[in-house]
C-alpha cells in the first residue's frame, strides 16, 4: 500500500493567545495554586493527543470563543509555571492564556491518518512549552476537522483533561459548561493526625536518582528505530480473549484485564528476551474512584498511581493467559484507598523531602517493561460539536519503545470494539505483528537459540519436541486481522524444532 502520510502539507494559517472572558468582575490575576503530590510525581512533559469531527463542525471563531469562555473555569490552564517563595513549584493563576493555532491541510483526512502513526502526525499539534494548554484546528480538503491539542502534564491528568474537553464543546453550542471542576489541590498536601506508611513508596513513585536517559532524535534511538502500529481488536476476538483467560477459573477477568494480559505476552515474545528477566506492566490507575470518601468525577488535578504486575519472561510466556491475566488483575486490586492514603502519608513526610519522580520524560527505551495507558473510560461521545462526537481520540506521534495505549475503536458497526498503539523496535514489530491475533500464544514456539540457553535445567532433561512451552518466539497459530477466524495450528515435529 503507497503510503500518503509524507505526502501532507500543513500551511499555520494563525496563532494567537486565547484567555479567559469572564461573564462579571474578573478574578484577581496574583492567586497561585499549589501542586498536590499526585502532580509532582506526574511525568513533566507536554503530552499531544489528537481527534477528529467529520462535517459539519462549528467555525473557528465559534470554536475560540467557547474555549475563552471555559477557561473562565479551568483557569490552572490558561496560567503559568512558577515557584513560591520556598521553591515549590505552583501554577500561577495570572490569567496569561493559552496557544490557538488555526491550520489548513491540503489533503483529504483519510489519505493521511488510515495509515500508521508517522511523524507527519507532528503537524497536527501545536509546538511549543510556554503554554500550559496549546491546542491547533486542522481543516482538511474535505471538511474534516482535527483538534490537536498539547498539554502540561502536571496541571491534569487524563480524566480531567477529558472533563474540560467536554465542558468546551457544550460552550462551543451556547449550552452550560456543566458541573463546575472541583479545584481544591491542597488536601492532598497533608498528612494524617497519625500517618501510616504502610507500603514502599520510595523507588515506586518517588526516587533519590533517575537511570540514565536515553538518547533519541527524530524516533531513533540509540539501540534502533521505533515504529508504532495500531492494532484493532473487535468485539468477538476480545470475548473470546475472556473466555481463553477464565477458562478452569472462577476469577472472571475485565477486557481490559485480558486484553492487556494479551499484548504482554506478545511484545515479551516479540523482544526475544531471556526467560529469567523480569517484566512487569506499569498501568495507571485513576485514584477518584479508589479513595474513601470518593472524590469527585469533576476533581481538576492529576490522582494517578500505577499498578505494577510483575513476572519471569519465562512464566509469562508459556503459562496460559488467565496467568497474566491473574497478575494484572491482583495488582490493580491492591492500589486501593490503603495504598493512596499510605502514598499521601509518605509524600508528606520528611523522608520524601528531595527525592524526585520516577516518571522520567527522557526515557524512550521501556523493555523489557511496558507502560500502558487506557482510555477506554474517557466521556469521549459526550464531546459533541452539535453534529457528532469525534470518530477518534488517539495519541499523536509518540515513539518510545514499549509505551502502549489502548483506546475504544470508532469502527463503524463494531460497537465495544478496542484499538491498541504499540511502539517497538522496528525488528521486534514483524514478529508482534506476527503474534497479536494468536489466542495460542502460551502453546507452540519455535526454537530459539539464544533464549534456548535460558531454559531450566529440570527441563534439559526433557524430550525437545516436548519442550514447546517453555520456547518464548512466535506463535504458529494465527488469527486473520480482518476476521479474527482461528487457522489450523501447526504442529511441529523434533525437526521442525531443531
Amino acid at each position: 500500500m503507497e503510503d500518503h502520510s509524507t505526502e501532507m502539507k500543513v500551511r499555520v494559517e494563525s496563532s494567537r493567545i486565547v484567555k479567559p472572558t469572564y461573564g462579571g468582575v474578573p478574578p484577581p490575576t496574583t492567586e497561585h495554586m499549589p501542586f498536590s503530590v499526585f502532580d509532582k510525581v506526574t511525568i513533566n512533559a507536554h503530552f499531544a493527543f489528537l481527534y477528529a469531527y467529520r462535517p459539519p463542525t462549528p467555525p473557528n471563531s465559534v470554536m475560540e470563543t467557547g474555549l475563552a469562555k471555559v477557561l473562565a473555569a479551568y483557569r490552572e490552564l490558561a496560567g503559568r509555571l512558577g515557584e513560591d517563595g520556598e521553591g515549590n513549584p505552583i501554577i500561577l493563576l495570572n490569567d496569561k492564556g493559552v496557544r490557538f493555532v488555526e491550520a489548513s491541510a491540503d489533503i483529504t483526512h483519510d489519505r493521511v491518518m488510515q495509515h500508521e502513526p508517522s511523524p507527519a502526525w507532528l503537524n497536527l499539534q501545536p509546538d511549543g512549552e510556554e503554554e500550559l494548554f496549546q491546542v491547533q484546528l486542522t481543516r482538511f480538503t474535505c471538511g474534516t476537522l482535527v483538534v490537536g491539542f498539547s498539554m502540561y502534564h502536571r496541571v491534569a491528568d487524563g480524566p480531567a483533561i477529558a472533563n474540560f474537553l467536554v465542558a468546551w464543546c457544550r460552550a462551543c453550542c451556547g449550552l452550560d459548561i456543566g458541573p463546575l471542576p472541583l479545584r481544591d489541590r491542597a488536601m492532598f498536601n497533608k498528612s494524617r493526625h497519625s500517618p501510616q506508611v504502610k507500603f514502599q513508596h520510595q523507588g515506586v513513585e518517588l526516587t533519590t536518582e533517575r537511570k540514565t536517559s536515553t538518547a533519541v532524535e527524530g524516533g531513533t534511538l540509540i539501540n534502533g528505530n521505533v515504529a508504532i502500529h495500531k492494532v484493532h481488536f473487535n468485539r468477538e476476538f476480545l470475548n473470546m480473549l475472556k473466555a481463553k483467560a477464565s477458562f478452569g477459573s472462577n476469577q472472571r477477568y475485565s477486557t481490559f484485564e485480558c486484553l492487556m494480559a494479551h499484548l504482554w505476552k506478545a511484545i515479551t515474545k516479540a523482544r526475544r528476551l531471556p526467560g529469567n528477566q523480569q517484566t512487569h506492566v506499569r498501568i495507571s490507575m485513576n485514584g477518584r474512584q479508589r479513595v474513601t470518601p470518593r472524590v469527585p468525577d469533576e476533581y481538576f488535578g492529576n490522582l494517578i498511581l500505577w499498578a505494577y504486575p510483575k513476572t519471569k519472561v519465562r512464566e509469562l510466556i508459556s503459562r496460559p493467559l488467565g496467568y497474566a491475566a491473574g497478575l494484572i488483575h491482583s495488582e490493580i486490586a491492591k492500589v486501593d484507598d490503603s495504598y493512596y492514603r499510605s502514598f499521601i502519608d509518605f509524600a508528606n513526610s520528611k523522608e520524601a523531602e528531595g527525592l524526585i519522580a520516577t516518571d522520567d520524560p527522557d526515557d524512550w527505551l521501556l523493555s523489557p517493561n511496558v507502560d500502558v495507558d487506557c482510555w477506554l473510560r474517557f466521556p469521549i461521545r459526550d464531546m459533541d460539536l452539535g453534529g457528532a462526537c469525534p470518530f477518534y481520540f488517539i495519541p499523536s506521534y509518540y515513539p518510545v519503545e514499549g509505551q502502549l495505549f489502548i483506546v475504544p475503536s470508532f469502527t463503524e458497526g463494531d460497537h465495544g470494539s478496542m484499538d491498541a498503539y504499540v511502539a517497538l523496535f522496528e525488528e521486534d514489530m514483524a514478529s508482534f505483528k506476527r503474534m497479536c491475533y494468536s489466542l495460542d500464544q502460551d502453546m507452540d514456539y519455535t526454537y530459539n537459540r539464544e533464549n534456548y540457553r535460558n531454559l531450566p535445567s529440570s527441563c534439559m532433561q526433557i524430550p525437545l519436541w516436548e519442550r514447546r512451552s517453555y520456547l518464548p518466539f512466535s506463535s504458529t497459530s494465527l488469527c486473520s486481522p480482518r476476521s479474527h477466524l482461528m487457522m489450523s495450528s501447526t504442529v511441529l515435529s523434533p525437526k521442525a524444532l531443531i
